[in-house]
């Protein structure tokens, strides 16, 4: 990550400000499961509490869900700030699936037409921010 930014520490409270929620996109970075290098996404995004959640259209496809796989930890940035985080995938139909789907898109549907099918296909992915293995 830069220099510039700051790092929060696996023990730190986690505080996102209302701007930084706001945000349009965050940066997840992964380990790349087969060269071992970081690996940045940028990504639609919303949040409850400390929990990041994020909707993958490739679903079990994409890269970085396959890198989250083997190495659930995993950097966030959103805005100015990187935070530690863990990666889970989110049992679909569950009550926290059904949470990440709905949060991720009244952030988005509104300005953003054609979001159904995505909304309810994608792959459900939380990102419990401030914690690592």
């Amino acid at each position: 990550m830069r220099g510039d930014s700051v790092v929060r520490p696996a023990y730190a409270v986690v505080v996102l400000t209302p701007k930084s929620v706001g945000e349009d996109y965050c940066y997840v970075t992964t380990t790349g499961r087969v060269t071992g290098k970081p690996h940045t996404i940028e990504i639609w995004f919303a949040v409850d509490g400390d929990t990041l959640y994020i909707l993958a259209g490739g679903g079990e496809r994409a890269d970085w869900v396959r890198n989250l796989r083997k190495e659930p930890d995993a950097m966030v940035r959103i805005g100015d700030v990187d935070y530690r985080a863990r990666g889970r995938i989110i049992d679909a139909g569950s009550e926290e699936d059904g949470r990440a789907r709905r949060l991720v898109l009244a952030k988005y549907a509104p300005s953003n037409s054609g979001l159904d099918d995505w909304g309810r296909t994608a792959l459900a992915i939380a990102l419990d921010l401030g914690t690592t293995g």
